[in-house]
């Protein structure tokens, strides 16, 4: 069993505008918290990682697909491995997403 005391220093910028703070991890899964400021942008990618992510707060809107949606607090999401995504931030907006397998690059 693992458990986390919550801590508000440890984010960390990815992108422009994006940091992330890594909550726990486990043999499968991670589960990380984002805060993004309005104006900021999530650039095209994949990677081969499930990701399902809520929105606590603020206003993003998503590309996949072929298809855009508007996600507003308590909505969520989930991409399948190696499904191209991208993401812009509308407002000031807090996450939280959890990834499958854990990515390695997000445990700093």
């Amino acid at each position: 069993m693992i458990f986390t005391k919550n801590n508000h220093k440890s984010y960390k910028e990815i992108l422009p505008g994006i940091e992330l703070k890594p909550l726990i991890h486990g043999s499968s899964t991670l589960l990380g918290e984002f805060r993004l400021n309005k104006g900021s942008r999530v650039p095209s990618h994949s990677h081969p990682h499930e990701q399902i992510g809520y929105l606590i707060s603020g206003k993003m809107r998503f590309f996949a697909g072929g298809e855009t949606f508007d996600a507003e607090p308590g909505d969520s999401w989930c991409f399948k491995g190696d499904q191209e995504h991208s993401a812009e931030v509308m407002e000031d907006s807090l996450v939280v997403e959890v990834f499958s397998p854990i990515r390695e690059e997000y445990l700093f």
